[in-house]
């Protein structure tokens, strides 16, 4: 064997082959994955808004609190004006004649300080009851007063004012027909009476003309 052969120490290599190509592939797909990164994820869609337009200030949308609920107690307090007054109609409809005259004297004895446009409406209903023309002229006469009233109590009573006032007028509408009616069967009746007089007249009148020819008609017939 010649002397510049050296044999090859057996032992482990620092990098063999098969290390050095498993780094370099880990490196290459190291950088490969480093050149080309995988695309971003989109961001989420924005969120959306839905903007309500602008309301718009009305006189009705201004101040709702307050009007609503004025406007509510002003119903609630018509109604119950009403629902008293009802009330009131239908306790005098069953008085006496001597309850009625003295409730008329009550509200037309009460100071004007005092009178307001329910009591107004009190002393026409009661007039209205009697059934007398001077009362019920009394009574339209207090409606009248009240329809031109411009207080808030007034106001709010002026719709069953108006209602009442109609009844009456439509009363004595019907009271000035049956009067006439009554008139024309007094005159109708005076006429009959008449005719039955001047019937009877002519009657009494045949009656003695029938009596004288049978008185006379004897003599006659006594002649030869």
């Amino acid at each position: 064997m010649p002397s510049s052969f050296r044999p090859t120490p057996i032992g482990p290599a620092p990098f063999g082959y098969v290390g050095r190509t498993l780094l370099l592939g880990s490196l290459a797909a190291w950088l490969g994955g480093c050149a080309t990164p995988p695309p971003p994820a989109p961001p989420p869609p924005a969120p959306v808004v839905c903007e309500r337009p602008p309301m718009e200030e009305t006189p009705a949308s201004t101040g709702t609190t307050v009007s609503g609920n004025s406007a509510r107690t002003a119903v609630v307090a018509q109604a119950e004006g009403n629902v008293a007054l009802l009330t009131y109609a239908d306790r005098v409809r069953v008085m006496s004649i001597g309850e009625l005259a003295s409730e008329i004297a009550r509200l037309n004895d009460m100071p004007e300080a005092s009178r307001g446009a329910y009591a107004d409406l009190q002393l026409a209903v009661a007039l209205g009851q009697t059934r007398q023309p001077q009362d019920m002229q009394r009574a339209i006469g207090v409606l009248q007063r009240l329809a031109s009233g411009t207080g808030e109590d007034a106001r709010r009573l002026q719709p069953m004012g108006r209602l009442i006032a109609a009844r009456y007028a439509e009363q004595r509408r019907v009271e000035d027909l049956l009067d006439r009616q009554n008139a024309a069967m007094r005159d109708t009746q005076r006429r009959m009476d008449q005719l039955n007089e001047r019937l009877e007249a002519v009657r009494a009148i045949e009656r003695s003309l029938t009596r004288s020819n049978g008185a006379t008609a004897p003599a006659g017939g006594a002649r030869p």
